[in-house]
Formats: C-alpha cells, sequence, structure tokens
C-alpha cells in the first residue's frame, strides 16, 4: 500500500529529526580537551607520557615509610594520571600498605577508590590510570566486588585482549567520550577471563629497576613478562636513602630527584631512556611529587610536546599543618598532623618495628 503525502512526509521529518539528534549526541559526548590539552585527544594512550605517584596512598610527614606528602585527590588536582599503590590482605578487608601495615596503613581501599571516583566523577576530561601493587596475590574477583561497590567498574576500560601492544590503545579522546577512561593494571593475579578491566601489568608495561640508592638511573629493563619491542614501559624515578641497612624515601634530594634537568634528575633519565629506546616513558613514577615546583609536570609536557602552563600552582613542598591552605593535611598512621620530617636519629626505632616485621615474616616462611 502506497503512502499518502501527509504520511510520506511525517516519516522522512521523523527520519530527518532522528537523525539529527543522533549526531548532537555524538557531538556532545566528543572530546575536545583530553587530560589538559586538545593536542593529546587523537594522541593514542600508548603514546602519553603520564607522571604517576609512588605508593600514592602513602602520605605523611612523620613517617619514614612515607612517600607522599599530599593525598590522592590533591595529587589528583595537581596533575598525577597514574596512581601506584601497594595492596595488602588484613582479615578479609584490602588495605593499603607499605610493605607492612605495622608499618604504614594508608586506609581500605574502598575509601581510597571512592576519593578516586568523586575527582573522576568532578572531571571528565580526564584519563586515570591505577597500578595496584598485588602484594598479597588478593583474587581478581575480590578487587572487583571493591571496585563495583565504589562504582568504578563501569568507568574502567576493558582492552580487546589481555595483551595489547603500545601502538595498538585507543586514544584519551577515544576513551573520555566513551566513559572508559579508568585503565587499572594489576602486578599478578590479573585473569581476562573473569575480571577483564584489571589488565595484566607486566604484559603490557615493563618496568625499570626501583629502590635505586644512587644518582644513576639507568634505563635497563628489570622486569617484564612480555616483549618489550612493543609494550609501553614504566620508570621508577624515586632515590632512596640507607638508614639502617633498608631503603627509604630521600626527601631532602627530592627537588634534585624530580629536576627538569641535571645529574640524577627525572629529566636526564626520560632523555637518556627515549635516545636508548626510541619512544619516551609512558609513566614516571615519583616521591613526593610536589618538590621542584611542577618539574615533573614540565618534564611530562615537554616528552608530549605540549607546554605546561598550570592555571593555578601546585601544592607546596613539603606538607602542611593547615587544612584550609590547600584543602588537604599530611597525616601519618594515626591521624596527627605535622610539619616535621623524620629526623635520622628517630630511624632506629622505626627499624626496630621494621625488623621485628620482617623476622615474623621469615619466621612464617
Amino acid at each position: 500500500m502506497l503512502f499518502t503525502t501527509p504520511y510520506l512526509t511525517q516519516a522522512v521529518l521523523s527520519l530527518i529529526l532522528s537523525a539529527t539528534a543522533t549526531h548532537a549526541f555524538a557531538y556532545k559526548r566528543q572530546a575536545t580537551t583530553c587530560n589538559g590539552h586538545a593536542e593529546l585527544c587523537d594522541r593514542s594512550f600508548g603514546n602519553v607520557t603520564f607522571v604517576g605517584t609512588h605508593d600514592s596512598y602513602a602520605v605523611g610527614t612523620n613517617n619514614l615509610a612515607a612517600n607522599q606528602d599530599y593525598n590522592v585527590t590533591q595529587q589528583l588536582k595537581d596533575g598525577v594520571r597514574m596512581l601506584q599503590m601497594q595492596a595488602h590482605n588484613q582479615s578479609g578487608v584490602i588495605q593499603l600498605c607499605h610493605t607492612s601495615c605495622a608499618l604504614l596503613n594508608g586506609g581500605t581501599l574502598e575509601d581510597y577508590l571512592d576519593s578516586v571516583k568523586t575527582w573522576m566523577d568532578a572531571n571528565p576530561n580526564d584519563v586515570v590510570s591505577l597500578l595496584i601493587v598485588n602484594s598479597d596475590d588478593i583474587p581478581p574477583s575480590e578487587y572487583d566486588t571493591v571496585f563495583k561497590t565504589v562504582g568504578l567498574d563501569t568507568m574502567a576500560y576493558v582492552p580487546s585482549n589481555a595483551s595489547i601492544p603500545a601502538s595498538a590503545w585507543p586514544t584519551l579522546g577515544s576513551l573520555i567520550s566513551s566513559g572508559k577512561r579508568l585503565v587499572a593494571f594489576l602486578t599478578t593475579e590479573a585473569d581476562y577471563t573473569t575480571v577483564p578491566y584489571l589488565i595484566d601489568e607486566f604484559t603490557n608495561i615493563w618496568e625499570t629497576a626501583f629502590d635505586v640508592t644512587d644518582t644513576t638511573f639507568d634505563c635497563n629493563v628489570n622486569r617484564t613478562n612480555g616483549d618489550t619491542s612493543t609494550q609501553m614501559y614504566l620508570i621508577n624515578h624515586f632515590l632512596d636513602q640507607l638508614i639502617a641497612g633498608f631503603p627509604a624515601p630521600d626527601p631532602e634530594q627530592a627537588n634534585v630527584t624530580n629536576a627538569v634537568s641535571g645529574v640524577g634528575s627525572l629529566g636526564q633519565q626520560v632523555q637518556t631512556c627515549a635516545a636508548q629506546y626510541d619512544k619516551n616513558p609512558n609513566f614516571m613514577l615519583v616521591d613526593f611529587y610536589e618538590y621542584g615546583g611542577g618539574s615533573v609536570f614540565e618534564v611530562a609536557a615537554t616528552a608530549n610536546g605540549v607546554t605546561y602552563n598550570p592555571s593555578t600552582p601546585i601544592a607546596s613542598p613539603g606538607g602542611t599543618s593547615n587544612p584550609g591552605s590547600t584543602g588537604v593535611t599530611s597525616s601519618n598512621t594515626s591521624g596527627a598532623i605535622s610539619d616535621l620530617r623524620v629526623s635520622h636519629s628517630q630511624a632506629g626505632g622505626f627499624f626496630a618495628v621494621l625488623g621485628g616485621v620482617m623476622a615474623g615474616v621469615w619466621s612464617v616462611i
């Protein structure tokens, strides 16, 4: 049966309106600024350099196990886009602890991820990565439960395969437009068939050495389970000091370690690695990221071919005891607030605890 003219006109108008609405919706979702720069929207995730915080949860100014002065919210606000953490099983609860929860307990994974989710909801044009060091080989399903409780599972990117080369990653723009802008890596026990968004780190990323105690940050492959010629890579650029035979973060050298140039600087290691592998590192893990007044972000910007020009200054070096000045506090595991770093003379008690903890671990083994 033929349509009469009025019906034909109505059908055509309906199709036109539907197509227009679909186009408008697609246009509305198209990302135009990605991680602060329009130039990065068309850049593959595997071809971007991100600043990461080593032990991002280990916040404090009076604990030798602390690696950061500011909490995760401030880190993200200042420009950190990879958050590394160490996960432990404490009586069935996933806690973020440095080596042992007796030394520094940064709280539950759930509370930590809730802060990440809150920040990401308020900043829809940013791609964020998580690197979870699975210290106690916790099954992916237990992480999945926490991610679902917080609501981050729906924001997590699921790759097409368990392992993909650096060149095959989607662009930042497509990740943002799709809403799948959280990229989560797990060091051990990742299982693509059960929880596909928890991506195995070492088949996709190789790393340089960590616990470096001199200023020679080399670019040699230290850990990998894949083909280093096609993988992304991460440089561990944080300087430790030996106290009573144990490596501990060295904040006194942080301005030099995090600098744009000079011996032992982040900028120098990036240049060395880029020359050695003909590509920039994808991730740069640092301690006390704010030391250098934004130098770590300037290094990343240079590697990405963009200009580092923050609209507001980043947090002040060393933490603060005045929450009103930056909106964050630096605290130890008991919640006490202090501007004072632990001196070497105070280290004996700390490492006595560490020695006791390690002795307990060895006795169990």
